[in-house]
């Protein structure tokens, strides 16, 4: 199989595999209150949509910014809902709603100006040693800052000394922010941040269900399962994409 049909296979595995998961967990989820089954559907939705920008993002396509708009709209608006009922999301929703809804339409404009077009991928870059080390220093210094900044508001485990609950919050937050700046500017670096995001967006949404803190966390840890999966393959394709330019 060359390289082009495995992307295609692949990129229908991951959207139909997530489809068919979902399903499955709304299934398994299904029969609470109404109010339940409209947030758990609304959250199906919103992944479906998230694993559709995803592919997108890492086929180089600038349609993953419409698709990315629905997502992080609903998932901040959820994740706001799980910190109201004791759990941890409170950056992670503040982090969606003011940041990353604006920046879907600002990296359009920006993939626009770098060749990406209806059909036309984007054309991705490297960053520089020192960049690296840069970016390496305001991820430490917003964890902290971050951190410090939540533990006042988080309600979960105020006698404990570390808040697990504000950790698995504060560096998914940080890796979202410098992962979607490095994402709107085309940089092949972003999947780091964007693997590490689903990585401790796995541990976060499993404590919540674990704890029982959210009847749509199940649908949320199936959501990043696939998330790191397809951005493991966009690693892959855009560093042989960087390669070419």
């Amino acid at each position: 199989m060359n390289s082009e049909r495995y992307n295609k296979v692949f990129n229908v595995v991951i959207v139909s595999g997530m489809a068919a998961a979902l399903t499955l967990a709304t299934v398994f989820k299904w029969g609470g209150d109404a109010r339940e089954n409209a947030l758990l559907l609304v959250s199906v939705f919103g992944s479906l949509m998230g694993a559709m920008s995803g592919v997108m993002s890492a086929n180089g396509k600038i349609l993953t910014f419409f698709f990315g708009l629905l997502d992080v709209s609903i998932y901040g608006v959820m994740c706001l809902m799980n910190w109201m009922t004791g759990g941890s999301g409170l950056g992670t929703a503040i982090l969606h709603i003011l940041y990353f809804v604006p920046m879907q339409f600002i990296g359009f404009f920006q993939w626009r100006k770098m060749g990406a077009g209806a059909v036309d991928a984007v054309r991705p870059r490297r960053l520089t040693g020192r960049r690296m080390l840069l970016l390496a220093a305001l991820f430490l210094v917003g964890v902290a800052v971050s951190y410090l900044l939540i533990a006042n508001f988080d309600r979960s485990e105020t006698e404990t000394l570390i808040k697990m609950t504000v950790v698995l919050d504060v560096i998914p937050l940080m890796c979202n922010i410098i992962g979607q700046l490095l994402m709107s500017t085309a940089y092949v670096e972003q999947w780091i941040f964007w693997i590490g995001v689903n990585v401790f967006s796995i541990l976060m949404w499993t404590k919540a269900l674990v704890d029982g803190q959210s009847s749509f966390a199940g649908v949320y840890i199936v959501k990043y399962c696939f998330y790191l999966t397809n951005c493991i393959h966009g690693l892959r394709l855009w560093m042989r994409m960087s390669k070419k330019n």
